[in-house]
């Protein structure tokens, strides 16, 4: 039998993500698209709320939930506000590696300074020069004594001013391309570090990205992830974890943007009557509510596949990809609804609209997302 309810406990969930949605995002979605200030009070919320770092498990302080749960309210979230929303969700990207592969003594350690605290944590890939192509990375991690030391920059990393602590991939041994990447636990106060300035990005202003450098930083050899060379597959497989949630926002951004657009359509008059009433209207609404349910299909599937221990990466990309390019479809469509006014910054569309690209480019572009599932047909048959 198959089941597209939510359980109770779900449902709750969902409820509580809503309500706090209602109270804390969306009348703060402004302020910091405009300012661009980390929403930390709110994320302090979310946290005190138990709507934070759902995902780690019980023995961490975490509530153990599924990736599910996590989608659940992550929708929720980026109906208010996908800048706020990704702050807040940038936790669950950071510490998938270490619950993928850390020892008990760095997962105790590292996932329980999330729970303990309103802390943040970052995940350091991408580099100036390395983005999709990840074994393009220059970042090393040279073996000295019981330690090792990392050199190297990052570029657009979520959280980086203010993160506890962050996950590093870097080269341990050059040569032998991705399987010699490694990946490391760094503490954010490590000597040697240095944090750059805040980028004004097109959308999604609320959420911290910023470069970093590492110069001879020395980190303990246990906080290395697994063994040497097995950084690149650690990274990788957070995404089967990640993606899920990431178009999960996207969902709850297409969602608002359609509610949005539902009710312009239905006050707005031309001609003596509602556009609503043209089926020119009616028909790109219809199209958005389609596409928003179909990707929320996508994201619950992919997302059930992971909890129930079953392989999910073709999965995974094929609702990040779907997601992402229904979320800029819906929200651009959503501006040629409101005309005129939908260009302004008086209403809330141009944000929408704004903040939806970036879901076609981070955690993996949708072209990205599309050789995966290439990949998936015809390598995995």
């Amino acid at each position: 039998m198959i089941d597209f309810s939510l359980t109770d406990e779900q449902q709750q969930l969902q409820d509580l993500a809503k309500k706090f949605t209602k109270e804390e995002i969306t009348p703060k979605a402004h302020h910091h698209d405009k300012s661009g200030e980390y929403p930390r009070e709110i994320a302090k919320k979310a946290w005190e709320l138990g709507l934070m770092n759902t995902h780690i498990p019980a023995e961490y302080g975490g509530l153990g939930l599924g990736v599910l749960e996590g989608c659940v309210i992550t929708e929720e979230f980026a109906y208010g506000c996908t800048g706020i929303a990704t702050a807040m969700e940038a936790n669950t990207l950071a510490s998938a590696p270490l619950i993928v592969a850390g020892s008990e003594e760095v997962k105790k350690e590292f996932l329980g300074r999330l729970t303990a605290e309103p802390k943040f944590a970052a995940y350091c890939v991408t580099e100036p020069g390395a983005g999709s192509d990840v074994s393009g990375i220059r970042t090393t991690a040279k073996k000295v004594g019981d330690d090792y030391v990392i050199n190297g920059s990052k570029m657009w990393i979520t959280n980086a001013s203010v993160a506890d602590w962050y996950f590093v991939l870097a080269y341990t041994d050059p040569t032998a391309k991705h399987k010699g990447m490694s990946g490391f636990v760094v503490p954010a106060n490590t000597p040697g570090i240095t944090v750059g300035k805040k980028e004004w990005n097109l959308g999604q202003r609320a959420s911290d990205t910023r470069g970093i450098t590492f110069e001879e930083v020395k980190v303990p050899a246990k906080y290395r992830l697994g063994n040497e060379g097995d950084g690149f597959k650690i990274a990788m497989s957070a995404f089967d974890h990640t993606r899920p949630a990431v178009a999960a926002g996207a969902v709850g951004l297409a969602r608002r943007a359609m509610d949005e657009a539902v009710s312009y359509a239905t006050t707005r008059k031309t001609f003596g009557q509602p556009i609503a009433g043209y089926q020119a209207i009616s028909f790109m609404i219809a199209d958005m509510a389609k596409d928003i349910e179909a990707a929320r299909l996508l994201v619950h599937k992919s997302a059930w596949m992971i909890d129930k221990g079953d392989r999910n990466t073709k999965w995974a990309a094929f609702a990040k990809a779907f997601a992402a390019d229904m979320a800029m479809k819906v929200t651009t469509d959503a501006v040629q609804v409101f005309g005129g006014y939908g260009y302004s910054e008086e209403y809330p569309v141009e944000k929408l609209m704004r903040d939806a690209k970036i879901y076609q480019i981070y955690e993996g572009t949708s072209q990205i997302q599309r050789l995966i599932i290439a990949k998936e047909i015809f390598d995995r048959k």
